[in-house]
């Protein structure tokens, strides 16, 4: 009770604290706020396309890749795709309106930067966390809990696609497609942010019904999520200048990426 007391504020000037929940797994946090990917594509130099009153367009720096969100329309959600290049077939990925954003963004945001020269392992970051899998007609992945899921789909002959899920008491709660031809480092990328333990924030009043989700209250000041979420912001712009900044000087030597650090804290009830 000291710590929340702490939270409210100190001195006249003290703004006041407003209730939140850190929610996991995040696989059942909801959809969240769309600006957690759209002001990370914005901060990383993509063009914003959007119409005012429409769907949310981002177009990437060199136009091969379209991102768009659209609650308009059924089921609607996020749609993706990338052009076809010299070295990459076309691809497609749809995510439905409740994938958590920072799953979405772990995929966004890895469009943002350099492909890594290492091969991508998708299944190894959810190995890592003790995902249960199964190889049968499909290779699939369970989370600890059985709520979601990560499969790799081979329907017929030449018709596979990656196919991702959660789903509560309730019955399904989210779906994400991705073709065959999705790069596989997107798909990792993915992976990763869908494997990871960390719970994500809810305000009061978006958690998702269901007695699988563990919430821990937390009282959090405006200029404190602010704070939180321009360190993610500036992130972005540091590292969209570093390789702008490469791209005009090529130094002999890349440099090194600065380190990205989040900062909260929580009061457990």
């Amino acid at each position: 009770m000291k710590n929340k007391q702490q939270w409210t504020g100190w001195g006249p000037n003290a703004q006041h604290a407003e209730q939140h929940y850190l929610v996991e797994p995040r696989h059942l946090a909801g959809g969240g706020d769309i600006r957690h990917v759209s002001e990370f594509l914005r901060a990383s130099g993509w063009k914003d396309k959007s119409k005012p009153g429409g769907p949310l367009v981002f177009d990437s720096p060199d136009k091969s890749v379209r991102i768009g969100y659209d609650p308009f329309i059924q089921p609607g959600g996020w749609s993706i795709s990338g052009k076809a290049t010299s070295g990459q077939d076309a691809w497609h990925v749809m995510f439905s309106r409740q994938v958590p954003v920072e799953i979405v963004a772990g995929f966004t945001d890895a469009l943002t930067r350099p492909r890594s020269a290492h091969a991508p392992n998708v299944w190894a970051p959810l190995q890592e966390q003790r995902w249960a899998t199964e190889r049968g007609q499909h290779f699939t992945a369970m989370s600890p809990d059985g709520g979601a899921w990560l499969q790799f789909r081979q329907d017929q002959p030449g018709q596979a696609h990656w196919w991702a899920g959660a789903r509560t008491e309730h019955g399904r709660t989210w779906d994400a497609n991705f073709t065959s031809t999705t790069p596989m480092h997107l798909v990792a990328a993915f992976s990763t942010a869908l494997a990871d333990p960390q719970p994500v924030m809810r305000p009061r009043g978006h958690v998702p019904p269901s007695n699988r989700i563990r919430t821990t209250s937390v009282s959090v000041q405006p200029d404190q999520l602010s704070a939180w979420q321009q360190t993610r912001i500036t992130a972005a712009r540091a590292a969209t200048w570093a390789r702008n900044s490469w791209a005009t000087t090529r130094p002999r030597r890349t440099p090194a990426a600065g380190p990205y650090a989040a900062s909260g804290a929580r009061s457990r009830r």
